[in-house]
């Protein structure tokens, strides 16, 4: 059974269609107009009863959150294609406490950034400066950890690639392009080379090649 991914065109459903690319998953996309109100039919709202996306459907097995999904297909498929958890529990224990970070500490200041400088337009709102530099400060702390992380191990959990890493690319692509920060990456060295890095995986270039979305 093909695996179905909703809303492909958005940046959280990107973290579930680089994953299953790199794990090799085959799947299936549904487009989902959300600025058309698509997420809020009460069909969707059977699948998402938040209407955000992504959500999957395997089969008869339906989950959503793009962390949880990403999670689920690693561990699914751990012993195919690229080993995303880390091979001993300790590596384990670094790929979940990096992702909790992009979650909690990453996530939230970047998606404000987006939301306003990209999407807030489109629904005729008028970016307010002063938000917007608060938002670049919060994330500039945090890349600066990422900075002294990033100059002891090549990728966030270590010298190995993993879903911490790849939870970053949808919401970093954003800031790089539309947003227009690239600034923020390219004043740490460190992350610089990481973000070239992991933006040039075959898995990644596909994503964006073929859902481009606003970016």
């Amino acid at each position: 059974m093909v695996v179905k991914v909703f809303g492909p065109d958005y940046g959280n459903p990107k973290r579930v269609l680089v994953c299953l690319i790199e794990k090799g998953v085959e799947f299936e996309t549904v487009p989902l107009d959300i600025l058309k109100g698509e997420n809020r039919a009460p069909e969707f709202l059977k699948l998402q009863p938040f209407g955000s996306v992504p959500v999957i459907q395997d089969g008869d097995y339906t989950l959503f959150e793009s962390r949880a999904i990403a999670r689920y297909y690693a561990e699914k498929y751990k012993h195919q294609g690229t080993d995303l958890l880390g091979k001993t529990i300790e590596e384990r224990g670094l790929v979940e406490q990096w992702l909790e970070v992009e979650a909690q500490s990453y996530n939230p200041p970047i998606n404000d950034l987006i939301l306003k400088i990209v999407f807030g337009p489109l629904r005729g709102l008028t970016p307010d400066p002063k938000l917007i530099e608060e938002s670049e400060e919060k994330l500039g702390k945090v890349l600066d950890i990422y900075e002294e992380r990033l100059s002891k191990s090549k990728y966030l959990a270590g010298d190995f690639f993993s879903l911490a890493d790849l939870s970053h690319l949808p919401l970093t692509q954003y800031l790089v392009g539309k947003v227009e920060k690239e600034y923020l990456i390219r004043d740490r060295k460190n992350a610089s080379a990481w973000w070239d890095d992991i933006s040039s995986r075959p898995s990644w270039k596909k994503v964006v090649e073929l859902w481009p979305g606003l970016y």
